[in-house]
């Protein structure tokens, strides 16, 4: 079993309109050096755009910067050309493109020249991007089984294809689905069974499992965490400094996730301007504390969590992405970063 030992990434987002030394900066820095997004440079580099090109009867508006599916004329064609590289295993075929996704083509270049044991791709996850990205009727593609379907399919395929260029350059790849939208998940702005969304996200870990990847999922709010602890997932990230508290109401789901290998990436550090009120100590000490409310609320429930589990089972990482603060609060969040994983990795 992999042990992390509270080792210090990133979600991916960075608030940075062109690079300037960032991969270099982010591959010094942290444990495991995840490649930058850049939706500032471009909105083909926003996060429901940059893994749209290959998707069928995909449009781009680029005056309103997003991408919808055109479903008014016959699709066959578009789905024909779609999936016959899916069913030839052309995994090249769904490569990020340079135009769309900068950081990642810059990320790989400077750890080809460096040396390390881990690197970090991401892509959208299926739910998120289905229910954000709708047709030209404004109706959710998640909907559409046959979009679903290739939703699914382009992901994955993405998926495996980052983690085959990863490789190439460290022996160790995490790939993360990030699911912002699982917040939702069991509210009225979602028509999803559990088993749909298992079944959608689990078709994605497969792919990475299948290129030697651990694969992890990121939801930046709180959700209900028994349906993500139920999928094959490797690596849960979660925004612990914000929600910890609510992963303390699964202790059966966590104990059994737990017991099959399952990681957790605590999200302590905040995205935000909080980050210049807290210190490297302080939060690492609400980290302790949090596992520690963990424990207690388990031992209640008759189920055993130890804390020292948590010792190789951790990474750390900011509570979401950056995209969306300024360079400024950027810089403060990875310094604090850095100093609470090394006060993590002392015990």
């Amino acid at each position: 079993m992999t042990e992390f030992n509270f080792l210090t990434t990133h979600v991916g987002s960075m608030p940075h309109a062109t690079l300037n030394g960032l991969t270099g900066y982010l591959q010094n820095l942290l444990d495991v050096p995840a490649w930058p997004q850049l939706p500032h440079r471009s909105f083909h580099e926003s996060m429901y755009v940059q893994y749209s090109p290959t998707l069928p009867a995909i449009c781009e508006d680029a005056v309103q910067e997003k991408v919808y599916f055109n479903t008014n004329a016959d699709i066959t064609d578009a789905l024909e050309a779609f999936y016959t590289p899916v069913l030839s295993d052309d995994v090249e075929n769904f490569a990020l493109r340079p135009d769309y996704a900068h950081g990642f083509f810059a990320m790989l270049e400077t750890l080809r020249q460096t040396d390390g044991q881990w690197a970090k791709g991401q892509v959208t996850g299926p739910i998120s991007f289905g229910l954000t990205v709708t047709d030209q009727d404004l109706r959710a593609s998640l909907y559409d089984d046959m979009l679903a379907d290739a939703i699914i399919k382009n992901m994955s395929m993405n998926a495996r294809w980052q983690i085959r260029q990863l490789k190439s350059v460290r022996p160790n790849v995490i790939l993360f689905l990030d699911e912002p939208y699982m917040a939702a998940f069991g509210s009225a702005f979602i028509s999803l069974s559990r088993e749909q969304v298992v079944a959608y996200l689990d078709e994605v870990f497969d792919a990475i499992h299948a290129e030697g990847g651990v694969a992890g999922i990121h939801c930046c709010a709180n959700t209900d965490w028994s349906v993500l602890l139920g999928t094959k997932v490797d690596i849960l990230n979660l925004d612990a400094y914000g929600f910890i508290e609510n992963l303390a109401l699964y202790p059966a789901e966590l104990r059994a996730y737990l017991d099959r290998g399952g990681n957790i990436c605590w999200g302590i550090i905040p995205n935000n301007e909080q980050i210049f009120s807290e210190t490297p100590l302080g939060l690492a000490d609400r980290l302790r504390n949090g596992i520690k409310l963990i424990v207690e609320k388990a031992a209640a429930r008759g189920v055993t969590i130890n804390a020292e589990e948590f010792a190789s089972r951790s990474l750390i990482a900011p509570a979401c992405g950056l995209g969306s603060t300024s360079i400024e609060v950027a810089d403060r969040v990875f310094e604090v970063l850095a100093e609470t994983g090394n006060i993590l990795k002392r015990g």
